[in-house]
């Protein structure tokens, strides 16, 4: 995936916060969540150089995103804390990254246990720009109906009170 993971942590997020109402920051969280396993590309283009794929690092593995998770829910729990639907979200729009990414590329759904690959479609590299050949596979497809929910959802979006105060006024 390109460009469907931040407009999927939102449709995420809308789902989210249907069922927790009261959660604040919930889709800002599925957001962030959804991007965040991508920090790994800071890594891979200023430190390894693009020696190895980025999907290779633990930031890229579900279990990891699952583990973690399932602790920071739990200390969460323990401790009393009021943010757990967004702490669930986070971590699920992590976990969803990784179910997008895995329609087109490798992704070690077993790591650190098996590093066997997993992507449900090939994308040839038919052009000189990986870019180019993902953009022109009927995948990418997929990505921009992902971007219209999203843009739907956000066009559907009940419009303010009109005592809510709103920036620069």
């Amino acid at each position: 995936m390109l460009i469907a993971h931040l407009p999927s942590g939102y449709i995420l997020g809308r789902f989210a916060r249907k069922r927790w109402r009261k959660a604040s920051g919930i889709v800002a969280a599925a957001m962030l969540g959804s991007v965040i396993p991508d920090i790994d590309m800071l890594y891979f283009h200023l430190i390894d150089g693009g020696r190895t794929h980025h999907h290779a690092y633990v930031t890229h593995w579900p279990l990891f995103w699952a583990a973690i998770g399932a602790v920071s829910l739990l200390v969460s729990r323990l401790l009393g804390l009021p943010h757990q639907p967004s702490i669930a979200a986070f971590f699920a729009g992590a976990v969803l990254h990784m179910a997008l990414d895995t329609v087109a590329s490798p992704i070690m759904w077993l790591a650190p246990f098996s590093h066997h690959p997993v992507e449900l479609v090939a994308v040839p590299a038919r052009y000189g720009n990986w870019v180019l050949s993902f953009m022109l596979h009927w995948t990418f497809g997929l990505e921009l109906v992902i971007c219209a929910w999203a843009l739907w959802l956000g066009w559907l979006r009940p419009p303010l009170p009109a005592d809510t105060p709103q920036m620069g006024t």
